[in-house]
């Protein structure tokens, strides 16, 4: 008996130790740090809630950036509307399984209009840049109807549109795109292209 309460009281006591030697490692980290901050003082409380919000899903902005630099670099002006897909008269387009009623719907201008991109004043690679920047955008947002101005070409040289025939090779070959068609006379006729993207897959 005398020799199981020796050893009992020999654990309390080493248990003990272990603690005060704890205690004083944690107390000489705590002073460490106050050594090495300098005097510190308490905020006082302002009484508000703490609320653990939900945080906002991380949103890849820098991949975005590369895919649409990648799309428009990508984006040929050699390229000819006749070997990607079939077109009518040149001005408009659909994709193999669009049905031509859509075509016809986006020359009556049936579709309601979501966004527009307006490329006077650019240069060539300045319009491929914003064209394919600005049709990736809004796929991703959701939006299906939009319409591009490209312009009638009446200030250029010899009064012929420069971006015209480029902006329809550089929309077929975004394949976000589906179809487009000449714009109706309110909504900029032959200056302009209404222009329906695919669903979006978010």
């Amino acid at each position: 008996m005398q020799r199981q309460a020796r050893e009992a009281a020999e654990r309390v006591a080493q248990e003990l130790a272990a603690q005060r030697a704890l205690a004083r490692q944690q107390q000489a980290r705590t002073d460490l740090f106050a050594r090495t901050v300098g005097p510190v003082h308490r905020l006082p409380d302002r009484q508000l809630a703490e609320l653990d919000l939900p945080r906002p899903l991380p949103h890849p902005r820098q991949r975005e950036l590369d895919e649409a630099a990648a799309l428009a670099e990508s984006l040929s002006d050699e390229v000819t509307l006749e070997s990607l897909l079939l077109t009518d008269d040149g001005l408009s387009f659909r994709r193999p399984g669009i049905g031509p009623d859509v075509v016809h719907k986006l020359r009556r201008g049936d579709w309601a209009l979501q966004g527009q991109l307006d490329l006077h004043g650019y240069n060539r690679d300045e319009a491929r840049d914003l064209l394919a920047n600005y049709v990736r955008d809004c796929h991703r947002r959701g939006m299906r109807c939009l319409r591009v101005v490209h312009g009638k070409g009446l200030g250029s040289p010899g009064r012929q549109p420069v971006l015209k025939a480029k902006v329809q090779r550089w929309l077929a070959q975004c394949g976000e795109v589906i179809a487009f068609a000449q714009a109706t006379g309110p909504q900029g006729g032959a200056g302009a292209l209404v222009v329906l993207l695919s669903g979006s897959s978010r």
